[in-house]
């Protein structure tokens, strides 16, 4: 094989990123140092210069660093990555990259939500404004564009609603509009879902999901596909420093060698669980991207290669039923974040959106009942009949309560 980039997936998990070093480490060594030596005023001046390779300082780029970011970048089929502190560095930097004072924003209203917090917070002080729309309808998108319209920004499958956005399609409004597609790619990971293969301009991710896999890392990743774009943000996130240090690099970089077992695994078991979903008196709907009854099945088929590890799910007696099952789980595991080893389940009305209230909640889609499943890589019967037990609860509460 000549080339890493001609392996299947599967390989590419295992070996990209990996380069030669002194010694012939087989894995990346931690290069945990802040600040690198120059040969001469000679050498540090060409560095910072830009006329030689080398590295000056951990801020500005680290080998441990280069090696996990490369990775991610070869995985996405990008040009070259930018590694942030968490999720949301990544995101601030993207934005503060691609954004001026009077720019305007189109973004999902399914989208995680301290990045609506940070359009309509931080964002918004530098007078940049942002219309959220339901960016499973192509039309929604197309009509909130306006003259000053910088950035598309898309999450899909939308956090926590799982609704699918068209990729394609709304890659070609941005085209139309000068403006770029940036895509919040954290619940897919690049083994099964490549934004820029569908036109999207920026993919981000918080490598603390399912790209580092083991809830243990804070880490964020940016992908662009062209060097200047590259540059422009290198830029701007050295200047706003919201950087990731080398030990979480290579945490995550490690993860990264499991990823694609770790997809088909959480694949498989979502869909077994999604199914048994569908059919239990307790549940009204399910939204899985696997099920048939996904309103954007066909879309997703045609954008993602497994339909992932994340299930949302409707309890028929709601915000009461939504507690009792929280407080009955044993095996799964009662936590927010997601992408883990390990099953997690939350209930945003009752924990992450309680302070939003019921009105705000339901306009964003979070409606009393719904519980947000990440589903691990365990035994499926486990986390199925962990599930059984706590929804037998709610009968017995109600009857007692009745």
């Amino acid at each position: 094989m000549s080339s890493k980039k001609n392996m299947n997936m599967d390989s590419k998990c295992v070996h990209a990123g990996v380069g030669e070093y002194e010694y012939g480490p087989v894995v990346p060594p931690i290069y945990q140092t802040s600040t690198f030596k120059f040969e001469s005023t000679e050498h540090g001046a060409s560095l910072f210069k830009g006329e030689a390779e080398g590295y000056i300082y951990t801020r500005m780029s680290n080998p441990t660093v280069e090696a996990m970011e490369n990775s991610v970048a070869d995985l996405e089929g990008g040009y070259k990555a930018l590694g942030c502190g968490s999720g949301m560095a990544a995101i601030h930097t993207a934005l503060a990259a691609l954004l001026n004072a009077g720019d305007h924003v189109v973004a999902s209203e399914a989208v995680y939500g301290p990045t609506a917090t940070l359009l309509r917070t931080v964002m918004s002080k530098f007078g940049i404004t942002t219309t959220f729309v339901d960016s499973s309808n192509v039309d929604e998108v197309r009509n909130a564009v306006k003259p000053e319209t910088r950035v598309i920004y898309i999450e899909t499958p939308g956090n926590p609603t799982l609704a699918i956005t068209d990729l394609e399609a709304v890659s070609k409004i941005a085209r139309d509009n000068n403006a770029e597609l940036v895509v919040d790619n954290t619940f897919m990971s690049p083994v099964l879902q490549q934004p820029i293969k569908h036109g999207a301009d920026v993919v981000v991710h918080s490598m603390t999901k399912f790209l580092n896999g083991h809830a243990d890392v804070v880490a964020g990743i940016i992908i662009v596909k062209d060097e200047k774009t590259y540059k422009h943000f290198r830029k701007t996130l050295n200047q706003i420093g919201g950087v990731i240090d080398p030990f979480n690099s290579f945490l995550v970089h490690r993860g990264i060698k499991t990823l694609a077992l770790r997809m088909n695994k959480h694949s498989e078991n979502a869909i077994k669980i999604a199914e048994w979903l569908e059919n239990h008196p307790e549940i009204k709907w399910v939204k899985y991207p696997g099920l048939k009854s996904h309103p954007q099945y066909e879309i997703g088929l045609k954008q993602h290669s497994q339909p992932g590890g994340m299930i949302t799910f409707e309890l028929k007696n709601g915000f009461a039923a939504g507690e009792t099952v929280m407080n009955n789980v044993k095996f799964c595991q009662l936590a927010v974040s997601l992408g883990g080893v390990e099953t997690l389940i939350q209930h945003p009305a009752s924990m992450t959106h309680l302070s939003m209230g019921k009105e705000a909640r339901e306009a964003a889609g979070i409606t009393e009942g719904l519980v947000r499943l990440s589903v691990g890589i365990e035994n499926v019967d486990d986390i199925i009949s962990d599930l059984e037990e706590a929804f037998s609860k709610i009968t017995k509460e109600e009857t007692v309560s009745v």
